[in-house]
């Protein structure tokens, strides 16, 4: 998981905010019981002066007749039994924390909290592009009986249903080694066959294991791209935070290659983009209709070498899922 510092330090706003949240809290509640019930103010003052007491006598070297812990702790019983008799909880005065177990700092003992680690998560998601569509694009919804198991594709020797089952494999051996070893996926084949989303059902995975994921159609892409290149409106910290985010995710998705108008910029752009994620270590995943003979065509000698010596190349086989879905809903 990588978080840049402008990242880290948007996620560190949520614990200042919170800790001031909970002070102003039981402030407030300090000052509801402290008016409602007078008795609270002279045990207060009462713990006061025997901690005066008591660092006035160590000052002096002397032997502090008074249990300042024993009276303390008389006192916090005594003011916890006021509580009660008035309709409080006990612990009505006790600090307020939303995490309990890293009093909402975010860390314990220099490790993070479990609620920063569910914090993140949350963060990744809505920086994804893929927050909402995440929640029924996933493994778990995926559904091997919209592939064919009844005729054979001469480009694979297999049925669309057995193809996407090897597919599959190869998928959840990807993700089971993506922490320790960066890969690139190629996800080609015919409009409405299910690339876009098991590029959804990949992402939803890294995600929810704190890894940073883009997801962007090549169009989304290559606006942006322009935008970072051209537009003299966008200051160069948004352009600069822009491509390190594009550069450096853990994950980036690019779907429907193809489907942006291509140029000598395009290409150029494309060619930085995955070469720059090569060299970095950082995986790529593209899907495209387009087939090996298009790609080559459409894209520089250069791009097509690439991507096809450098990324997994799966093909997905069958019929438009998503025209069979519709039939079945009607």
């Amino acid at each position: 998981m990588l978080l840049t510092n402008s990242q880290y330090e948007h996620l560190m706003s949520h614990y200042y905010h919170q800790q001031l949240k909970d002070n102003f809290i039981l402030k407030k509640r300090m000052k509801e019981v402290y008016d409602a019930i007078p008795q609270m103010n002279e045990l207060e003052n009462r713990v006061r002066t025997l901690s005066v007491q008591h660092a006035a006598s160590r000052l002096k070297g002397q032997t502090d007749s008074i249990d300042l812990d024993a009276e303390i702790d008389k006192i916090t019983k005594q003011k916890e039994a006021l509580l009660l008799q008035h309709g409080y909880p006990a612990d009505y005065l006790k600090p307020v924390y939303e995490c309990a177990d890293c009093k909402d700092t975010g860390y314990i003992d220099g490790r993070k909290c479990h609620c920063f680690e569910k914090l993140i998560v949350q963060y990744l998601y809505s920086q994804s592009n893929l927050k909402d569509v995440l929640e029924h694009e996933n493994f778990s919804h995926f559904n091997l009986d919209f592939y064919p198991d009844d005729y054979t594709e001469e480009a694979t020797g297999e049925t669309p249903r057995d193809n996407m089952r090897h597919v599959l494999e190869t998928v959840k051996s990807y993700l089971s080694g993506f922490s320790d070893t960066p890969g690139n996926l190629l996800l080609y084949g015919n409009t409405g066959v299910g690339k876009t989303f098991l590029t959804n059902c990949i992402a939803k995975e890294l995600l929810d294991k704190s890894h940073t994921v883009v997801y962007l159609t090549s169009l989304k892409l290559f606006d942006i791209l322009e935008s970072c290149k051209f537009d003299r409106d966008l200051s160069q910290t948004r352009k600069n935070a822009s491509l390190s985010y594009l550069l450096s995710s853990d994950l980036l998705i690019i779907d429907d290659l193809g489907t942006e108008l291509n140029n000598s910029f395009t290409s150029s752009q494309l060619y930085h983009c995955i070469d720059t994620r090569l060299t970095n270590r950082r995986s790529t995943i593209i899907s495209t209709n387009l087939s090996f003979d298009d790609l080559r065509e459409r894209y520089s000698e250069r791009i097509f070498s690439r991507i096809t010596s450098n990324y997994t190349l799966l093909k997905i086989t069958g019929d438009d899922i998503r025209l069979k879905k519709a039939i079945m809903q009607h």
